[in-house]
């Protein structure tokens, strides 16, 4: 599977100077803080922001620019994967505007926002969806359904739904967000760009990959007139683009494309950076296809160490990794340690994502896969019937990888001369054929 980073730009809140002589003080640090914050540099910004805190301590722990001081650190400290530190400073800056302004403020608003962000990140997804309710209740009382922090929540929440494998319900919501910001900002705007980039997403995710493709490029058309050739965003949409090129069979573009994410990557952003993880692993995955498979290896491996380290062991995008890993290891025949790496993927996305992810059903179907290649033919037939039930609820009977499960089972039982059995595996999955040109063809099985 592959890995989409979408970028999603926090909500820092500024306080405005009023009469007091020590309110200048703070509000210089903190603006500059945001400054920095805005153009990565992140230690100038904890420098700033370290400031503004102190200069904030003054005022007492019910002063509203105490809770700001706390609120842009926390986002700090989430922009520098360190969530830990972060969610208790989100927490408590929450708190000390819930104390002030009661439960529904605009300020409460963003707090709720930034600490849903968070546990989206961390993939505590049933703790960060009632929070992103709330805030999109509160904005749209306050400030009407089609203004632009209304458009910021409904980002956040699609891209939870996305997470959560509801692509329907998150193409919606996109949809939405991006309607608001294409009416208040124009078709140019880098904003607009940004729900283009997440939309692109939701329709790769659901097999359309011309669709995704289309918005890719408009996303990258839009940063490339705003935003300097190495910014991280437009890395972000080359890397993005290159699943696509990737999955329509296009390989030489799509090397050409990581490998020019993997340059501005490394000189832009740190060593142990995510989005470093996120290209390492999609270019180990090209070279494992093309049969590198020394330069695969290292890259998931490095990959793999990056994503335990910042997100700890039990993350989807560890899953991920793991499961790339696997599909490594089982082509090289090295199938024991591939079942381990697929088991452990496993336990990961039912405990995270839950037993019906669609995810979960790639597992699944990698699983049969290996016990397809044992003669484990019972096993590998339960496990490929449970993935095509998961795949045809959560994605619908005419996705990609449904057809993909269709053809698998259908190859298993001809494969056990079940050949009654298998032929109407076999045109149901060629019915979906049409549907997709020659260029976004679903992948067929590794039997």
């Amino acid at each position: 599977m592959k890995l989409n980073h979408i970028a999603m730009p926090l909500a820092l809140t500024l306080w405005a100077a009023t009469s007091s002589a020590q309110v200048p003080s703070w509000e210089s640090e903190n603006a500059a803080g945001v400054q920095a914050f805005r153009q990565r540099s992140y230690a100038d910004a904890d420098n700033f922001f370290n400031n503004a805190f102190h200069q904030a301590e003054q005022f007492g722990d019910r002063d509203p620019r105490f809770a700001t001081s706390l609120n842009n650190l926390a986002s700090l400290r989430q922009a520098q994967n360190k969530y830990a530190e972060a969610e208790p400073l989100y927490r408590r800056a929450l708190s000390i505007w819930e104390t002030i302004y009661g439960p529904e403020n605009l300020d409460v608003a963003s707090g709720l926002n930034n600490l849903a962000t968070l546990l989206e990140d961390e993939a505590r997804y049933s703790e960060a969806e009632p929070l992103f309710q709330r805030a999109l209740v509160i904005r749209e009382k306050i400030l009407g359904p089609e203004h632009l922090d209304v458009a910021l929540v409904l980002n956040g929440l699609g891209s939870l739904r996305r997470e959560q494998g509801k692509y329907s319900e998150a193409r919606s919501v996109f949809e939405r967000a991006l309607a608001i910001r294409q009416k208040t900002l124009g078709p140019e705007h880098p904003d607009l760009a940004n729900n283009l980039n997440n939309l692109a997403a939701v329709y790769r995710s659901q097999g359309n990959y011309k669709e995704a493709e289309l918005l890719y490029r408009r996303t990258l058309v839009i940063w490339q007139k705003a935003l300097p050739p190495e910014h991280p965003d437009i890395a972000t949409v080359l890397d993005n683009l290159a699943t696509v090129q990737e999955a329509q069979g296009n390989y030489s573009e799509a090397e050409g494309l990581l490998l020019r994410v993997q340059t501005i990557r490394e000189k832009v952003l740190g060593p142990e950076d995510l989005a470093i993880a996120t290209v390492l692993n999609n270019l180990g995955m090209f070279y494992k296809r093309t049969g590198r498979y020394p330069e695969a290896d290292r890259l998931l491996q490095r990959a793999l160490d990056i994503w335990e380290k910042v997100r700890g062991p039990h993350h989807p995008d560890v899953a991920s990794v793991l499961c790339n890993l696997a599909a490594l290891r089982i082509e090289q025949g090295m199938y024991s340690e591939g079942e381990t790496l697929l088991q452990r993927a496993l336990v990961i996305r039912q405990e995270v994502l839950g037993p019906e992810h669609p995810d979960v059903a790639s597992v699944l179907n990698s699983l049969a896969t290996l016990q397809r290649k044992q003669d484990n033919y019972a096993v590998a037939e339960t496990l490929l019937r449970r993935a095509l039930t998961l795949w045809e609820k959560g994605l619908g009977p005419e996705h990609p990888d449904a057809a993909l499960a269709l053809n698998n089972l259908g190859a298993l039982l001809d494969a056990e001369h079940k050949y009654a059995e298998a032929e109407p595996l076999f045109q149901r999955a060629l019915a979906f054929a049409p549907k997709f040109s020659a260029r976004n063809t679903p992948r067929l099985p590794w039997f």
